[in-house]
């Protein structure tokens, strides 16, 4: 029906059937961020090398401090996207395509101190390499063509840092799995990528995103997933929008699943997904959506801005830490 707030979907929320995601449900939020490092250089030396001083320089402590003092159950940290770098080295990689992942494994770190802390992590990748260079491409194997050998090769790149991180890593958030003709999402391998993400940790969580909210994608992309990828772009009157119309169409829960996968949202506080301004908002609206979508039952991540030496935004740190106070410490 329409409304002030634009209209108004309401979809009917299946149940799972095995729910490897129930600790988001049982948890109170996550965060996210996007560390991705774009290199200057005028050789691929001279970039490995500007990418290797970065990462080197990320601080550790001071990025988990501000990590514990938020409060949150999970992090979302991204591995590489579309920068033709990885944070982390790959043997399947390296062995391939050298000088695009990290001297430092900084994963690793970040997965070692997140288990010290209690807090679960999920690895970021996107599932497709449509914009990373030709020597990424060719190592891959990727074929707009057919992409069955790509998804032979990029699922052992996957499996890699599923092995050896093993129970440090408890999931995965799996992007860029559109409808488009170089990669349909109707031709991924399914049993291919879900043994790759689950190699190492076969109670390791898994999504994969197609846009999901911010276009209108409420249902999941298939039911093997465990979670919703969830992406939000902004919220309209305290509920989710499913397109950028003014007003947009909205959406809230009204259970745990979808289609037997665990309601996520994942949204960006002082930060975007789409370019231009940040979205902020005041404390009464955010803290009153997290309210709302968590009594439905979902997951709640919250993206926030972070910079070269890994510090979080002063400003959306404090208001999650607010958020945390609210939620109960």
């Amino acid at each position: 029906m329409a409304t002030a707030a634009g209209l108004v979907l309401t979809l009917t929320i299946g149940q799972a059937t095995a729910d490897r995601a129930q600790w988001m449900g049982e948890g109170r939020f996550g965060i996210m961020v996007h560390y991705l490092i774009g290199p200057q250089g005028e050789t691929p030396e001279e970039r490995t090398a500007a990418f290797n001083a970065t990462v080197n320089g990320f601080d550790l402590d001071g990025f988990m401090a501000q990590v514990e003092s938020m409060g949150a159950d999970w992090l979302i940290f991204t591995i590489g996207q579309n920068t033709n770098y990885y944070c982390s080295p790959n043997a399947y990689l390296d062995a391939r395509a050298p000088g695009h992942t990290s001297e430092r494994d900084l994963l690793l770190e970040i997965a070692r101190a997140c288990e010290e802390r209690g807090i679960r992590l999920i690895a970021y990748l996107p599932s497709e390499t449509e914009a990373p260079a030709a020597d990424l491409k060719q190592a891959f194997g990727w074929n707009p063509g057919d992409q069955s050998e790509f998804q032979r090769r990029y699922t052992q790149f996957v499996a890699e840092y599923g092995e050896r991180l093993g129970d440090l890593m408890d999931g995965w958030w799996f992007d860029g799995c559109y409808t488009w003709d170089v990669f349909p999402n109707s031709t991924y391998d399914w049993p291919l990528w879900f043994e790759a993400a689950r190699a190492g940790n076969p109670d390791r969580i898994v999504c994969f995103n197609d846009g999901a909210f911010c276009i209108g994608n409420v249902a999941p992309v298939t039911p093997l997933e465990d979670y919703h990828a969830g992406e939000v772009h902004f919220l309209w009157d305290g509920r989710v929008a499913l397109d950028h119309e003014r007003p947009p169409v909205t959406w809230m829960p009204d259970g745990p699943f979808i289609d037997g996968v665990r309601v996520h949202a994942l949204l960006p506080i002082y930060s975007t997904f789409e370019g231009g301004r940040p979205y902020v908002y005041s404390d009464w609206q955010l803290f009153k959506w997290v309210d709302d979508f968590r009594a439905a039952g979902g997951a709640v991540t919250l993206n926030l801005p972070v910079d070269d030496a890994g510090h979080i935004g002063d400003e959306a740190v404090a208001q999650v830490v607010r958020l945390r106070d609210h939620l109960g410490g």
